[in-house]
Parts: structure tokens; sequence; C-alpha cells
């Protein structure tokens, strides 16, 4: 691997532990209590579970640029990957909650997280 495909990685992954912080910390004033963060699974990786009241969350987090570019992030691979990830884990972590859902929080620069609930609903 070369040296800047390395720093770039590093970057990126730094980067992206910032957004999931900014987005845990925009969810707890929310109301909602962070379970676990970046847990890995055979079928992929959730970035945040959560919890507020009698529902679990999944939290998919993007950091981009612009809000546009995150949302465009949120692309079918990752629905399946998010939706099979949280499969494996709502046993784990359900207890007590009746509704399971997935959202998602995009990280901009400069400007306050957007939360999107139910970011994929059934079709």
């Amino acid at each position: 691997m070369a040296k800047t495909d390395l720093k770039t990685r590093r970057r990126n992954d730094r980067k992206g532990r910032r957004a999931e912080l900014i987005a845990a910390l925009f969810l707890q004033l929310k109301g909602y209590r962070i379970l676990a963060r970046r847990v890995r699974t055979r079928v992929g990786e959730i970035d945040l579970v959560a919890r507020r009241g009698n529902t679990l969350v999944f939290v998919e987090v993007k950091a981009r640029a612009t809000l546009d570019s995150a949302v465009f992030a949120l692309h079918p691979a990752a629905r399946q990957r998010v939706e099979a990830a949280s499969r494996v884990l709502a046993p784990h972590y359900a207890g007590s909650c009746t509704t399971t859902r997935i959202d998602a929080v995009l990280v901009r620069p400069w400007a306050l997280p957007v939360h999107m609930i139910a970011v994929w609903r059934e079709q």
C-alpha cells in the first residue's frame, strides 16, 4: 500500500470517527441513549446503536461537505449492509424494545447535523 493511500485512509477514519462522535452527542441531546458505536458483524457495520423509549435505532452516519452529497451517499448498497447488520444485532440489543428502525445522521462542516428518522422504510 502506498504511503499516500495510508494517509488518506487514516484521515478518512479520523473524519468518520469525528462524525460519529458528533452524531452520538447530537442524538443524546435529543434524548437517545447510545448503546454502542461501530459495531461490526459478519455482514456489515453499524455506526451507532441507540435507544429512545421503546425504540431501538440503528444509525448510519454520513459525513460529507454538502447535504445533497450526504443524502446521495445513502445508496442501496449501504441500505442492504445496514439492514443485514441490524437483523443480526437486533436480538442482542432489543431488550424490551417494541420497535426497531434505521435512521441516518448527516454531518456537514459548520452546520447542525440532520437526523433522518426511519430513513429506509419497508418496500
